[in-house]
């Protein structure tokens, strides 16, 4: 699911606007940019945000806990589909059927349980796509206002992702990955835990 999720992932160049002051951070800054015939250039690193940022992790967990009930859910109905596959095929062999009415009525059952488990898997796949685009579009947007910000007081004239071998070369003092991460994390607010009440009993 997250190597899905990376293949997914794209993270536009950020141009320097805007005119607010910039989020203070404790954090140690990035070294500073070099810069390339005038222009001041920096990437970050998507393996590292993707495994350093607290917002993309906890969403990698929720969607990949989803993706596991998914996939149990599948297996247990495709189970009770073979087993009355088995089941009708054992009567078949067997003469259990008292009419061909009652052989007709359990294997348009079965056709039935076929097409309800080809619906379900459908609609959890297209769920857990709907999911991961939704991840997708609010991790890029996370990041593209935290750049807007950060690049206030930076002034890089381009900012690019690296992600696998995109980038073929890039000297490490272009790369402001961790000072993005630090930076992203201490915005990130986690959503509040839903605390399940216990009834006293006496």
């Amino acid at each position: 699911m997250k190597k899905y999720i990376l293949s997914t992932l794209v993270i536009a160049a950020m141009m320097a606007s805007c005119n607010n002051a910039s989020p203070k951070m404790d954090e140690q800054p990035a070294a500073a940019a070099g810069s390339v015939d005038g222009m001041k250039i920096a990437y970050v690193e998507v393996d590292s945000l993707m495994t350093q940022y607290t917002f993309a992790k906890d969403y990698s967990v929720n969607l990949e806990r989803k993706s596991t009930n998914a996939r149990n859910t599948l297996t247990q109905k495709s189970n009770q589909l073979q087993a009355a596959v088995d089941n009708f095929q054992k009567k078949m062999n067997n003469n259990g059927f008292t009419s061909r009415e009652q052989a007709e009525s359990q294997q348009a059952a079965i056709q039935r349980q076929q097409r309800d488990l080809q619906t379900l898997q459908s609609r959890l796949e297209s769920e857990l796509a709907n999911e991961t685009q939704q991840f997708n579009l609010a991790l890029r947007d996370s990041l593209n206002n935290f750049l807007k910000e950060y690049n206030k007081s930076k002034k890089y004239d381009l900012i690019l992702s690296r992600a696998g071998d995109n980038i073929l070369y890039a000297n490490m003092k272009y790369d402001i990955t961790q000072d993005v991460i630090n930076g992203l994390n201490k915005r990130y607010k986690a959503p509040a835990k839903k605390t399940e009440k216990k009834e006293n009993k006496e």
